[in-house]
């Protein structure tokens, strides 16, 4: 005989797990934070104030507060909420006994979710998460049945491997520049240049374009973004070619992917649920800012004090990873005690239907994002000073803390999230909370 299941209805409010909902929320309203950096300015202005929008009062204390609490450390909290969402999806349909096989709706959802990330990428945010996200989460299905300890000393080993990356390039880096040198000194005295010092001096001089832009460049820039949608896009297709090229085993990949497996580990120890002792939360929250904050106050320390040099910059980032992880743990650990402990409650439910929606909201923010500073819209590119940028930032988190809640009101799921759905089961899903879900009809799976 064939086996029977049932075909999966929406998840029911009583089985969501309101934790994950609010954290949820502010991970997706926190990366807007950094994310409105790369709208709005060179990509370089990420992590180099000097190169535009100012880096002196109140734009350098935005950039070294957004290094303490935001920088790397909503994107860790999202990839960790994209591991524990696989893991509980699918740990539901196969207790439910779903008819679709629970790999087959999650390699559907995959590469869905790849779609939507290619389009959104080309068409909106060159910096968007969802397509390397779709290609990380092939590959994390097999690993939904390892145990905590198993995942923990994975996730361990993928962070770790990106800190000695990060140190390798630092000496990579000041090589690099020392050969450069080297051969303009050469130059200097008359020397004929071999390939290989001409070499050296292109891949310098490259590296400055890229992360040390000149005044022209920067223009040239400018000049792009501000102008009419196929210029723009142009220009963005740039950058996002060299984001999707990276290789699959690439370190950027194992920050992705080690945060991901983390999320599993923390809702299968129910972490992420807010079922831990006070006494955990309270120590999660008191170590991780003990640890990462001081960490990220001697980097940005040492980063300002040698106006950002390329070289030696590189060397103050090899902290990093430890520190933003362990600031990101503890950033998790207070919302959780928040949870359970049950205050500001008219906060906490506005995060978490911003959570629920999170993947319209998020699409949402690159859609009045790039409206407000691209050339097809206001044309504000490199128009702001980074401090100013922040005035837009609270604007559509207000807006999105306002509007969410008053969504979920009257439909299930926000609209994206709806389409995804509809999608990957290719059946449109109910939209509006009146319309009856599916019923549980028993069907037949293939042999």
């Amino acid at each position: 005989m064939s086996p029977e299941g049932t075909i999966p209805a929406p998840v029911a409010a009583s089985e969501r797990i309101s934790s994950l909902d609010v954290i949820r929320g502010v991970a997706v309203l926190g990366i807007l934070a950094m994310n409105i950096i790369g709208f709005a300015f060179h990509t370089a202005v990420y992590a180099d104030p000097t190169v535009q929008g100012g880096a002196t009062g109140a734009n350098l204390f935005i950039y070294v507060f957004n290094s303490l609490v935001f920088d790397g450390k909503m994107r860790g909290i999202f990839s960790m909420l994209f591991g524990a969402g696989v893991l509980l999806m699918t740990t539901r349909l196969e207790a439910k006994g779903s008819a679709l096989p629970p790999a087959d709706i999650h390699y559907r959802r995959m590469l869905w979710l790849l779609l939507f990330g290619i389009a959104h990428a080309f068409l909106l945010w060159w910096g968007e998460i969802l397509y390397p996200y779709a290609l990380l989460g092939l590959a994390l299905y097999p690993f939904r049945r390892m145990s905590p300890r198993g995942l923990l000393i994975m996730s361990a080993g993928l962070l770790l491997g990106t800190t000695l990356f990060t140190a390798g390039m630092a000496f990579d880096m000041s090589d690099k520049r020392d050969k450069a040198l080297a051969a303009e000194a050469a130059a200097a005295k008359g020397a004929k240049l071999t390939d290989e010092q001409i070499e050296e001096q292109r891949a310098w001089k490259e590296k400055k374009k890229e992360m040390k832009p000149d005044a022209a460049e920067l223009r040239k820039t400018e000049e792009a973004f501000r102008g009419g949608f196929g210029k723009v896009m142009e220009a963005r297709a740039r950058i996002v070619m060299m984001w999707h090229s990276i290789p699959y085993y690439s370190p950027m990949m194992w920050d992705l992917l080690g945060m991901m497996i983390l999320g599993m580990a923390l809702l299968k120890t129910r972490v992420l649920a807010a079922e831990r002792s006070w006494r955990f939360y309270a120590t999660l929250a008191a170590a991780g800012y003990a640890i990462g904050l001081p960490v990220h106050a001697w980097m940005n320390w040492r980063l300002i004090g040698s106006n950002f040099d390329l070289a030696q910059s590189t060397y103050f980032w090899i902290p990093y990873q430890p520190a933003r992880v362990a600031v990101c743990l503890a950033h998790v650990a207070v919302v959780m005690m928040i949870v359970k402990a049950g205050i500001l409650r008219w906060l906490t439910s506005s995060l978490a239907a911003c959570g629920q929606m999170a993947f319209s909201n998020y699409v949402a923010q690159s859609v009045i994002c790039s409206t407000i500073f691209y050339g097809y819209g206001l044309g504000m590119f490199a128009r702001l000073e980074r401090y100013q940028v922040y005035y837009v930032v609270a604007a559509i988190w207000l807006f999105q803390m306002i509007t969410s809640p008053i969504w979920l009101r009257y439909f299930r799921f926000g609209p994206l999230e709806w389409c995804w759905r509809s999608l990957t089961y290719w059946k449109r899903q109910p939209m509006r909370l009146a319309e009856t879900a599916p019923a549980p009809d028993t069907i037949t799976a293939p042999a």
